[in-house]
């Protein structure tokens, strides 16, 4: 094998919850067990948990939804950065992300989140996506800022990603979301590829 994979994503029911969100459940309504002929389940969650993807109708109610985006931002080659665990600003994105870069995947423990001034960097300098390993792309003290200078450029954002046992460096990203019409936003089950792959420059 040429390439490596590497799970990034979390779990959607067993990871940590943005404050506020309630938890996932996953019931069964059949039960081999309990004489039926297979098992089935049923999960309510809202669609932030885990690992996802965020809309542009999560921010704005004429944006597109989960069914209408595109896929291509969501596969091909990504680079991992790792910058401080604070703010990142439009100087940090400039910084560590070369012109060219299509699709941005952000290390930072948890901890680092974008302000403004990063988020409209990155649309700037024609980025399609941007993903994160927290729960969320800006902070507490401004969730709407980054979501909105990213979404409103159609920049695409993944959210809640376990980067632990992956190095900064270029990976190809594999990670659409499950297509729900209507929705706000969905899980992803992302993968990144090490190694010789079939992209070429």
């Amino acid at each position: 094998m040429l390439y490596r994979i590497i799970d990034v994503s979390r779990s959607l029911n067993r990871s940590p919850l943005y404050p506020g969100d309630p938890k996932p459940r996953l019931s069964a309504f059949s039960s081999i067990a309990a004489g039926d002929p297979c098992n089935m389940a049923m999960l309510t969650s809202v669609l932030h948990a885990g690992t996802h993807v965020d809309a542009p109708l999560h921010f704005d109610r004429t944006g597109d939804d989960v069914g209408r985006l595109p896929l291509d931002p969501f596969v091909g080659e990504c680079l991992v950065i790792a910058p401080p665990e604070r703010a990142v600003t439009g100087q940090t994105v400039d910084e560590l992300v070369p012109e060219g870069t299509l699709r941005v995947l952000i290390k930072g423990n948890g901890k680092a989140y974008l302000d403004r001034t990063g988020a409209e960097e990155l649309a700037f300098l024609g980025v399609r996506l941007v993903g994160t390993d927290a729960l969320s792309v800006g902070s507490e003290a401004d969730e709407i800022g980054p979501h909105r200078a990213l979404l409103s450029e159609n920049v695409y954002i993944l959210e809640n990603l376990d980067l632990t046992k992956v190095e900064p460096g270029r990976y190809f990203l594999f990670a659409p979301p499950v297509k729900i019409d209507g929705a706000d936003a969905s899980p992803a089950r992302a993968l990144l590829l090490d190694g010789s792959l079939f992209w070429s420059k």
